[in-house]
């Protein structure tokens, strides 16, 4: 089945026809809801074991089979880690634009399946990785044609992950009415099993994909991954017949640079002293987005929808050239998408504050030990989606009715204060992993060599307020991007969470490199050296704690100046004008 943005559906052959023959008539979508799910929620989760899988531990691989140290091996993860979120934003544009969800996650899929496959191998032929390097040999790095194709391999996961992650939400969600209560109750449920199964899938491949890929072989370790990415492709085309499919509808984007244009073209221009009343006020009557009342933030672009004698307005009301002319509409959605710039910038440094990288180095270098078992150093991250997992139910179903009592507000408290809380939370994060790190270096002795006699599991209390803070920043990011960008444009503000991400692994990564070159000729030593027994990790940590506080205090002024999507300033909301009123 084929949905256009405008609500009709129709097979790919009748599309064409209908849309001309039935314009003005609504035509009723054949949702399957719930039927679909298990294929959708399959899919989901095959999909994110074999991503998270694959993801979770590639720090030390290319540590341990490609011989990086682990300066190099944390640069290269961060500038895959953040090409790979930033593609998310040309992925949401080729979707809402030219291929739509169903076709953007199908090929997506298939190269994230021959990427992780390409991946694989590497580990399971000896000519595509650099010879064993035992401790105390001379490690021989990666030639041009290994590492090469390494990065094929990253290449094509990149392209995967770019379509999957903008659409996969979206695509879910596109399987219920939202009309009805059976759909709102449905939609609501899809969101609750989507965090279950990203979850779900972290968890698992953080303890058992880890241990099989640490201590059994990188071989098996990666092909489990590309197999659940195989089941997830596998899935996903199983249910084709049963999608709600949404057709593109053009570029959301185009809309935008108008209106910059006309405002621009309208600059010397004065505005009416009652914009809200004066201003081209057009609104297409399939269109999608909701009605937004005028606000005063940003009044230069309000010039686009000034009416001059040379604007020429067509029989149903539009304007004839949109270039010259936008709608108040127009307008308030760009600066929608402008109010969210300086706010969505405050993810860079929470991203900063909850990355945990050097917790598997510190953990290598700790007592892993828990009486015969040793647990592996990248599957401490667990604890900290162990606590979100905890937490998330609790706050649900208990704080938000309590403080929903106090507030009046919906959610208990509003979508930026649950932001802003997670922001907070990095700084004491942070902090807490600067004294670990001193009480760690400091039992340290001949007797236990270059591990620490420090249980890793002091690692725990960091890795728990990281969980909180993504419990709250993380979950708050994607629900505020979701409700303040217009509705056409959803898949860009999904994108926007993961453009976040995607800057913060390119800061991250200048942040080490800085550190380390302004530190590795001073008297004590480099912070961030290969033995952080030799190092000073905790400075970097205070570091990181600094950079989140003043993070933090930018937060704090960009909510008090930012204005929700439909809280309008003339109190009022503007009335629709006939088409005969917008004579030139």
């Amino acid at each position: 089945m084929e949905k256009n943005e405008k609500g009709s559906i129709n097979t790919v052959d009748e599309i064409s026809f209908a849309s001309a023959k039935y314009d003005d008539e609504p035509e009723k979508i054949n949702y399957r809801g719930i039927k679909s799910m298990p294929f959708i929620i399959g899919n989901e989760t095959f999909e994110k074991l074999g991503a998270i899988g694959t993801s979770s531990n590639l720090q030390l691989y290319l540590a341990t089979v490609f011989n990086m140290t682990h300066f190099s091996a944390t640069t290269v993860l961060n500038v895959f880690n953040g090409t790979t979120n930033i593609a998310t934003l040309a992925g949401a544009y080729l979707c809402d634009t030219y291929f739509g969800r169903y076709k953007t996650l199908g090929v997506a899929s298939i190269a994230s399946l021959f990427g992780f496959l390409a991946l694989t191998l590497t580990a399971v032929f000896k000519n595509l990785h650099p010879p064993h390097c035992s401790p105390g040999d001379k490690c021989v790095g990666p030639d041009v044609w290994q590492m090469a194709f390494l990065l094929f391999s990253f290449g094509l996961m990149i392209i995967g992950a770019g379509g999957i992650r903008p659409c996969n939400l979206a695509f879910g969600v596109d399987q219920f009415d939202p009309n009805t209560e059976s759909g709102k109750r449905g939609i609501a449920s899809f969101f609750n099993w989507y965090y279950f199964t990203v979850t779900f899938a972290q968890i698992v491949s953080l303890t058992l994909v880890v241990y099989v890929q640490s201590n059994i072989s990188w071989s098996i370790g990666l092909a489990i991954p590309t197999t659940f990415m195989f089941l997830s492709c596998v899935l996903y085309f199983m249910g084709e017949k049963m999608y709600v499919k949404v057709r593109p509808d053009g570029s959301p984007m185009t809309s935008l640079v108008q209106v910059a244009v006309a405002a621009a073209k309208k600059r010397r221009l004065e505005l009416p002293e009652q914009p809200w009343l004066s201003l081209f006020n057009y609104k297409p009557p399939k269109s999608i987005n909701s009605r937004l009342p005028y606000t005063e933030q940003f009044i230069f672009l309000d010039k686009a929808a000034i009416i001059t004698a040379e604007d020429e307005i067509k029989p149903d009301g539009s304007a004839s050239n949109p270039w010259s002319l936008c709608t108040t509409q127009q307008v308030e959605e760009l600066k929608c998408v402008l109010r969210v710039i300086p706010v969505s910038l405050t993810a860079i440094f929470y991203h900063i504050g909850v990355q945990q990288q050097y917790v598997v180095f510190q953990a290598l270098q700790s007592n892993r030990h828990l009486g015969s078992f040793q647990i592996p150093a990248a599957s401490y991250i667990v604890f900290a989606m162990l606590s979100l997992t905890m937490w998330v139910p609790l706050y649900d179903r208990v704080i938000v009715p309590f403080l929903r009592r106090l507030t009046k507000q919906e959610g208990g408290i509003t979508i930026l204060q649950r932001m802003g809380i997670g922001i907070f939370l990095t700084v004491l994060g942070s902090l807490v992993g600067a004294v670990v790190e001193e009480k760690r270096r400091s039992l340290v002795g001949p007797a236990s060599g270059p591990v620490s006699a420090m249980s890793a599991m002091w690692l725990v209390p960091q890795l728990t307020l990281s969980g909180f803070a993504e419990a709250f920043n993380a979950i708050g990011q994607i629900e505020f991007y979701y409700k303040q960008f217009p509705e056409n444009m959803r898949s860009v503000g999904g994108a926007f969470y993961f453009c976040g991400s995607a800057a913060s692994h390119y800061v991250y990564s200048l942040m080490i490199s800085v550190v380390h070159r302004m530190t590795e000729d001073d008297r004590s030593g480099s912070w961030l050296p290969e033995d952080l027994n030799k190092g000073r990790l905790d400075y970097f940590y205070y570091l990181n704690a600094v950079l989140c506080a003043l993070n933090f205090g930018y937060f704090l002024v960009c909510a008090s100046w930012y204005r929700y999507k439909g809280d309008g300033d003339s109190g009022v909301e503007m009335e629709m004008k006939k088409p005969g009123n917008h004579s030139a």
